[in-house]
Order: C-alpha cells, then structure tokens, then sequence
C-alpha cells in the first residue's frame, strides 16, 4: 500500500464507501436531450431575499423552458451564520409566489426526489469518499496550522508584500508533510483541516464560456483551499463540487459575485474526475441610493424592500412581483407582453442568453405601474379573494367591513373592470381600504372642499335640483342626459366645447356639475365610474349625502 493510500486510511478509517458507490446511487439523468438542470441553494441564514427570488425564478425557468429539472438544495455547511427554521422562512415565501421546484426540500425535514437528501449536513458520507479518494491519488492533504499560526502566515505575506495572500507554495506549511510527522501529529490529536493540493501554476490561466457574460479568462486557482473543515464539515467550495455532480445539475447559475471563485471550482471538478457543468453569473439586483443617487447593491440591513416579506405585508400581488422581475430578467419580456397581455407567464419563451450582463436596477416605482396593470386584468372574483386574504392578516378591522357582504364588495372591486380598458389605479392591496373608503359607512369621512371655479351656493343649488331629479332606474344615457339638463338653468352649459370657446358666458361646464355630485356622494373628485357607485350606494345613502353635502354648503 502507497504511502497516500495509508494516509487516506489514517484519515477516514471508517469510510468504506467510494465515490463509484454514489455513481450507481445517483445515475445521469434521463432526460430530453438539450434538458437543463439546475439548481437554487440557499443558506438557512435568514429570510427569502428579492435578489434570492430573482436567482430561484432563473433557475426555474431555464430547467422548465428546456424540459428540465429545478430543484431546491439547502446548503447548511456555516452552522454559525445558521438561523433556527430558516428553512421554512425560504420554503413560505417561495410558496407564496409560487416558485415551484420540481425536486428537493419541501419543508423542514421533507424533501421529494431521487437525488436527495438535498440539505448538504445530511450529505456527509458523500463528500467523506470523494475526500478519502482526493487523499489516495495524492489531491488533498491534512493541515494542522492553528488559527493563530494562519493568522501569522497573513501577517508575514503582508509585510512581505505578497501579491497573492492564502496558503499555497511556500507558504503551504503541512502541504509536503511525511506520512510520519501526520501520523505523530494524529497520534497527539492534533486537530486538522483537509486541504485540496492545488496544481494551478501562478503564470497560466483558465479560460471559460460564461452562458450570459460570454468567454472569461481568469488566473489559475493556486490556492490550497480547505475541503473538509475539523469537524468533518466540508466547506462550501468543496460541497458543491460533490452535490452538482451527484444531483447532475448541467447548469450552476448565480450571482456575478462569485465569478471570481469559478477557478478554484474548475480545478475541484477536475480532482475530483467530474464533469465540469455550465456556469451563468446573473448581474446584481440594485437600486438608487435616495442620498446619493448612485446605483447600489440592495441590501438587507438598508433596504425594507430587500426582504419579500416587504411586499407581502403591503399586499402587491405574488404576479405584479413576479411580472416585474421578468422585466429585469430578460429584455424581451416587455414586449412578448404587450403581444400576449393576458398570457400566463410561464409560456414566455425564456432564454437566458438574453439576460443582461449588467446589473439590473430594481425600481419600486416602476414595479408599482407593472402591478397596476396586472391588477386590472384580474376578475372581479380574484380581486376580491385577495384583498379579503390579504386583510385577513394585516388589517382586520377592515377585513370585518369588507367581507361582511362579499356580493356588494364584488361588484364593488368590479366598476371600471371587466372591459376593454380597465381602470388602472391598484397597485397594492393595503390601497383598497382608503380608495373605497367612501363605499363603507364605517370608513368614509365627508369632505365637501370644492374647486375654486365653483362656489358653495351653487353646489348646494346643484345638489339640491339632483336630490330631486336622480332615479336609480335610469340607464346610463338617461342618467348622463338629466345631468346635462340641469346645466342650463343652473348657469352651466352641458358643452364642454362650447365653454372652452366662452368661458366667460357659463359658471362652468357638465364636467364640473358632475364634479359637485361626485363631491357630495363621494367627497372625492376623481372616482370610478360614479353611476356604478350610486347603484352600490342605493337611494336611501344617496339622498342622505346629498342632503349633508347641501347643510355644508349654505
């Protein structure tokens, strides 16, 4: 037995599998040919990010736009960072936006697929063989350099003007140790770290195709990282290394940050005998900085709006969010859109070719005009569902109002909706409380404060000839035309035109009549369609606004 042999014994003793044994566990997949396979693996560290859902909705969309596979690895190897159940924090906001993964964790300790378990500290015995067999083809070492020994080698690298700081070369103390000098060091239980034994060479370099950024050239890798941590925990390098092999991932796609850890994982692809997958580095999700209005990554501890939770409890829809990260994701989106503007958006042909190299500019301005739109296209029926959902959690003394006749609160939501050109003034379901206000007896608060060009005399005078004229049984025409023959003799005239041309001849026009009654049953001046909201106000209400809007006046 070589000496390499004997060190893999020493170091695993009880590892009696071999990576071939997990080759027949977890076979290549069959699949369509061209079929893609990611993968999104988040830590357990904290809340669903927005730039987490952007990388996650990529994810899903190139594996099923090409008949692939998604799926979802949680990667749980920095136990310090780790938060309790910060599983299930990532698995609800991906329900919630519905993000479905066609394998891998489901919940805290479920899971479902053939490639699992999918959380990395369920892996050990993986990553243990592929360790034991890097030691037996002399790839990977034990290091037995403590923490302050570490911190003396940068010390000395810095002083000595290195330009490459980490262990490697000649800086690499446990890196040519005999097998006698480990075993004593072992025999002494002396705590150690397993190290890859880099072969990259400080003057070559690598050369590979970006999916999105197109061919990168980079340094070699040269640096002896640590595999496997002193607690038998492989570090993050090392771990999805193993995982993106044995789960077959075709496509690692990810944040542009970790562009430059791609060499170090090129070279541990290749100890290891595996299959180098496709690399697609995502541009950063940013924002304008309000102070200085320079464009910035998003960031969890400045921005609210970098948790999804943000727009839960605000109550923009899981879609208008969804929509509006299509936009940034791939430049033709916008326009499939328009031609396909009620077509579900898992039909749109995604290419991640097309995604910009760039970074992309999150603007909630933007999102809020993307989510007006994709509220209008709702039925009456959806809409009305997710307000009352909404509510239910994050506002329930309107709840209580809202749902207590669900028919009036449907046709309600409904006026300005199912035609051609609905209304487009809901961005959020947290808007709805106040823009219908004047609907629900408990919530309105009249407000008669009229427009300068008309005077509380005559808005009582136009209030006071309604209140006498208005039948709910009018049609739409009849009920227009016994407002624009009131004009005359109130000293307006029902010809917006002929004002315009003689504006000194008329008090004012039909618009501004419409305006005062708008004002007395609504204390508002700009509404929906205010014949659909007499019908939902009923006679009774009607006449009782009027009458307090004319007391105001006078």
């Amino acid at each position: 037995m070589d000496n390499n042999k004997k060190l893999a014994e020493l170091l695993f003793p009880g590892v009696d599998k071999t990576p071939e044994d997990f080759e027949a566990v977890y076979p290549p997949r069959e699949l369509p040919e061209g079929a893609r396979v990611t993968r999104f693996a988040p830590s357990p560290t904290g809340y669903l990010h927005i730039g987490g859902l952007f990388g996650a909705l990529v994810d899903v969309l190139t594996a099923h736009s090409t008949g692939g596979v998604a799926y979802l690895r949680i990667e749980d190897t920095d136990k310090k960072r780790e938060i309790e159940d910060g599983v299930s924090a990532i698995i609800s906001g991906f329900n919630y936006f519905g993000v479905d993964f066609d394998e891998g964790v489901t919940g805290f300790g479920t899971e479902k697929g053939a490639y699992g378990p999918y959380t990395q500290s369920h892996r050990a015995e993986i990553y243990h063989a592929v360790a034991k067999r890097l030691v037996e083809n002399g790839l990977a070492y034990p290091c037995f350099c403590t923490s302050d020994e570490l911190s003396q080698l940068r010390d000395r690298q810095e002083s000595e003007g290195a330009l490459i700081r980490g262990y490697f070369g000649k800086w690499a103390k446990c890196r040519n140790l005999s097998l006698e000098e480990i075993e004593k060091n072992l025999a002494e239980g002396k705590p150690w770290v397993l190290r890859l034994r880099s072969s990259g060479s400080e003057d070559k370099r690598i050369v590979f195709d970006d999916v999105i950024r197109g061919k990168i050239e980079m340094p070699e890798n040269i640096i002896d990282e640590v595999l496997l941590k002193s607690d038998g925990i492989p570090t993050y390098h090392f771990a999805h290394t193993c995982d993106d092999h044995y789960m077959r991932t075709t496509h690692v796609i990810r944040a542009e940050e970790w562009i430059s850890s791609v060499p170090k994982h090129i070279e541990l692809f290749r100890a290891c005998g595996f299959r180098l997958p496709k690399y697609a580095h995502t541009p950063q999700v940013l924002k304008t900085d309000e102070e200085t209005g320079d464009k910035r990554k998003l960031s969890k501890r400045k921005d609210p709006e970098a948790a999804v939770s943000y727009f839960v409890e605000r109550g923009i829809p899981k879609e208008s969010v969804l929509e509006y990260l299509l936009t940034l994701i791939n430049s033709t989106f916008e326009d499939w859109r328009r031609a396909n503007p009620k077509e579900d958006i898992s039909k749109f042909p995604f290419n991640l070719k097309k995604m910009s190299s760039s970074g992309c500019l999150f603007d909630l301005v933007k999102l809020n005009d993307v989510s007006k739109n994709v509220i209008s296209l709702m039925s009456a029926k959806q809409v009305y569902d997710n307000i009352a959902e909404w509510a239910k959690v994050y506002d329930p003394e309107f709840y209580e109002i809202f749902t207590a006749d669900p028919a009036f609160s449907t046709e309600a939501v409904n006026i300005d909706r199912e035609n051609p050109k609905p209304r487009k003034d809901i961005a959020k379901w947290s808007e709805v409380k106040e823009y219908f206000s004047y609907l629900y007896t408990p919530l309105y608060t009249p407000d008669y404060s009229l427009p300068d060009n008309i005077s509380k005399l005559d808005a009582a005078e136009i209030a006071e000839k309604y209140s006498g004229v208005f039948s709910l049984d009018d049609d739409k025409d009849e009920w227009f035309a016994k407002i624009k023959e009131m004009c005359e003799p109130l000293g307006f005239t029902p010809n917006v035109k002929e004002y315009k041309k003689n504006p000194d001849g008329f008090k004012g026009h039909v618009g501004d009549v419409s305006t005062v009654i708008r004002i007395a049953l609504t204390s508002r001046r700009n509404t929906p369609d205010l014949y659909s909201i007499m019908k939902l106000l009923g006679a009774d209400e009607i006449k009782s606004r009027l009458a307090q809007a004319i007391e105001s006046w006078k």
